[in-house]
């Protein structure tokens, strides 16, 4: 258990995942990073509840509530690249299978909290899952922290996008029609999520991809991370006027203007 969050199993397409909830409002939908929900990523969630939103996390892998450690970190990425069958983690023109999982949960939090549509928050290996996502009409704020899927292996890893053809398609027709737009996050410099990513994202949405890059300089000196990666978490210096915790800030009033459109929902 977490403190604060309640706790149930959602089992669709084939999977089952203990998700964690809490706060009420408009649903937003965290899917975590490697190595899984940690204290961090609980810090991000609570800000996004305190806005006046419930936060939805589905627990992908890890061990909820541990801190993050490298050797942890780690071993997660062994087991996401060597054993789950849920993650394509060097697919370039198709989606990580538990993607599909992922929208059924995202149709159903949609149902229960009402509103617009959700929230989809993605990070490190599951930061392309929101993309993914932006095919099922119920999710109208996608964020990319960090997308590193694929792994950059070669420079069409690197453009790639980590959904399929017809997806893309859908993805663009719904960003064209002005219906929302992406905002993605990441580190210059930063080899997981490499800049020929968001150029792609830039050339394929034009102006309905809003990218916010920022430089390793600004990211947390206490971090345990190796190096600037987590722009949500691990690397965000929680303090006003800092250039992280502006980001931060930006993805939440991103979730005001698609979730709150014309008032639906009193601000938080």
């Amino acid at each position: 258990m977490i403190e604060g969050f309640e706790s149930r199993e959602f089992t669709a397409e084939g999977f089952t995942r203990t998700v964690y909830e809490a706060g009420q409002g408009p649903g937003v939908v965290i899917m975590h990073e490697v190595p899984g929900i940690t204290p961090e990523v609980l810090r991000f969630a609570r800000y996004v509840m305190d806005r006046g939103y419930r936060v939805v996390l589905p627990e992908l892998f890890g061990e909820a509530g541990r801190p993050f450690s490298l050797p942890y970190a780690m071993r997660e990425i062994a087991k996401a690249t060597c054993v789950r069958k849920e993650f394509a983690i060097l697919a370039r023109r198709r989606s990580s299978p538990i993607t599909d999982y992922l929208r059924a949960l995202c149709r159903d939090v949609h149902a229960r909290c009402g509103g617009p549509g959700v929230g989809a928050v993605g990070m490190c290996i599951t930061g392309n899952f929101a993309l993914a996502l932006m095919v099922d009409p119920s999710v109208m704020a996608p964020v990319l922290s960090q997308p590193s899927l694929p792994f950059g292996l070669t420079r069409d890893h690197r453009r790639a996008l980590h959904v399929t053809d017809d997806d893309l398609v859908c993805i663009k027709r719904r960003v064209a029609s002005g219906e929302t737009r992406v905002i993605g996050l990441r580190f210059h410099g930063d080899p997981l999520c490499p800049p020929e990513r968001f150029e792609r994202l830039r050339e394929e949405l034009g102006d309905g991809f809003e990218g916010i890059e920022l430089s390793p300089k600004d990211a947390n000196p206490e971090s345990p991370a190796p190096r600037p990666h987590s722009v949500l978490t691990l690397d965000l210096v929680d303090r006003e006027g800092h250039p992280t915790r502006r980001a931060l800030d930006r993805v939440l009033a991103f979730f005001d203007e698609k979730l709150r459109p014309e008032g639906a929902f009193a601000s938080a």
